[in-house]
């Protein structure tokens, strides 16, 4: 059998890829691959377990850099990995203007929206906090979680807040979904939560309401996460 018909194709499931990303990585270690292979000279079943063609972690390096090179950037889970890693990370994003939209007592005003993890029978109230570093948990593991405590947090793992987290009024957070192990977490410990949150105009020290009476999205319906009508909504009070 000829080389031309044994060489390793270029996308074995077919189909599109998942992100930019998963793209990226995909067709490096293909030609990677492909590059190694032509240049062996022999068959494909002669070298498919051969250790001397696997990929090393240089290899992953230079597959990463690759991507990096082009300007792109990683989202990130935990503001840890901006702190470690700024050059290959996105900054996090300012705090958005307030959505500006007044509540019924004429005393709150809406200043972001978010999926609500936990649906329950009345809305949760408290103080923001930003709990975004690591030496913020610390302080709260030491000189103790303030009353009211509404988290606001990047970490959609729940791995930065996670010695602390029982301990929360109610959290918000800027990533992931309610499917996401933060998510999972407070629904545990019963937490009032809210996911993939879009939040302005607020400060350390501000009071808010959260709406957990909302119902969660429907997961299953693809614009479910973007409509405003199916997200919860977060009042700053006074």
């Amino acid at each position: 059998m000829g080389a031309q018909e044994t060489a390793p194709r270029r996308n074995k499931w077919g189909g599109e890829h998942a992100t930019p990303t998963v793209k990226a990585f995909h067709d490096s270690i293909r030609a990677r691959i492909a590059d190694r292979f032509a240049a062996s000279g022999k068959a494909w079943e002669d070298v498919v377990f051969d250790p001397g063609f696997a990929l090393t972690r240089a290899d992953y390096a230079e597959v990463e850099a690759e991507l990096l090179a082009t300007g792109y950037r990683f989202d990130h889970s935990a503001q840890i990995s901006v702190v470690e890693n700024p050059e290959k990370y996105k900054a996090s994003a300012e705090a958005a203007a307030p959505v500006l939209e007044h509540g019924g007592d004429g005393g709150t005003v809406v200043v972001g929206y978010g999926d609500n993890a936990l649906p329950l029978d009345v809305d949760a109230e408290g103080i923001i906090r930003f709990v975004d570093t690591v030496d913020k948990v610390f302080d709260m593991m030491s000189g103790g979680v303030p009353p009211e405590t509404i988290a606001v947090i990047e970490d959609a793992g729940g791995t930065l807040t996670a010695p602390i987290l029982e301990e929360f009024a109610g959290m918000l957070c800027k990533g992931g979904t309610i499917k996401s192990h933060l998510g999972v977490l407070a629904r545990e410990f019963r937490i009032p939560c809210l996911m993939a949150v879009e939040l302005g105009g607020v400060a350390d020290g501000d009071r808010v309401r959260l709406e957990s009476s909302k119902p969660p999205p429907d997961t299953s319906a693809e614009a479910a996460r973007t409509a405003t009508t199916d997200r919860a909504r977060i009042w700053k009070i006074g």
